[in-house]
């Protein structure tokens, strides 16, 4: 077997037991899949009346509040993926795996596969809330695959920052603490109104620096307007700074941890 073939094997090896521990985990899994759930009924229960603002994009704020679990969704995965990456160091299991022929980079992207794994669960329990209660994907069944993309994409970017966390410092309350920085930045953003019809100037201005907010508007043109490729290509675009960014910023966290080992 080459030294590719073998590094595939222990991808996929890492990567399933990263997604199974994920999956089989309650205290993970309940809350990643019903707290984003909560919050868009709040949402979309308490700013309704935004809907009849002059301009807004589409008669129903619970269409364009959509976004939200998904948004949710993939900074609570991010956040768990990284915690659970931290749990492996204090236990001492991942400096055990170092010592192993085992490729780093396989055990860090085997690991993020957890996260990628987790969105996707997110994704496909969202979708069947939102098509029950009547929302529609106006970029019909290809636009739910790129939906997934997006999800997993930005998930694996944001789960690649908490993982260097997760490996500069070995404890996984220094990751929890990470979670209000991401949180605020989804409240700092798009999320609850168009940057356009946001009033305050200091708001709209934040809203439009923020990278989030171009994440939040390429998913939503998907479920209210189809296929804008000005928002999907900004979209993309801010997506591949994000991996770009996690995935160096992991990588050189692992470099670091396999020094000191």
């Amino acid at each position: 077997m080459g030294s590719g073939e073998r590094t595939v094997m222990q991808f996929a090896t890492l990567a399933r037991r990263s997604a199974v521990r994920t999956l089989r985990e309650p205290a993970i899994m309940g809350p990643n899949l019903f707290f984003p759930m909560i919050f868009f009924i709040v949402l979309a229960g308490g700013v309704s009346a935004a809907g009849g603002i002059p301009g807004f994009p589409t008669d129903s704020y619970t269409d364009f509040a959509f976004t939200a679990p998904f948004i949710q969704g993939t900074l609570l995965a991010a956040i768990s993926t990284a915690a659970a990456l931290a749990r492996d160091i204090e236990t001492g299991f991942l400096d055990r795996l170092l010592l192993t022929p085992v490729r780093s980079g396989a055990i860090l992207f085997g690991h993020l596969m957890g996260g990628a794994a987790l969105a996707a669960c997110q994704t496909t329990l969202f979708l069947a809330v939102g098509l029950a209660i009547g929302v529609e994907i106006e970029a019909g069944v290809a636009g739910v695959f790129v939906l997934y993309a997006i999800v997993i994409l930005i998930t694996m970017g944001l789960g690649g920052l908490g993982a260097f966390v997760a490996l500069r410092t070995g404890s996984a309350e220094a990751v929890m603490g990470v979670f209000p920085m991401f949180f605020g930045l989804m409240f700092l953003s798009s999320l609850t109104l168009p940057r356009d019809l946001i009033e305050a100037d200091w708001f709209r201005i934040v809203a439009t620096i923020n990278p989030l907010s171009y994440v939040i508007e390429g998913i939503r043109s998907l479920i209210i307007t189809g296929w804008d490729w000005v928002a999907l290509g900004r979209s993309a675009a801010v997506l591949a700074g994000i991996l770009g960014l996690g995935m160096w910023a992991a990588t050189s966290g692992m470099r670091g941890r396999v020094a000191r080992t």
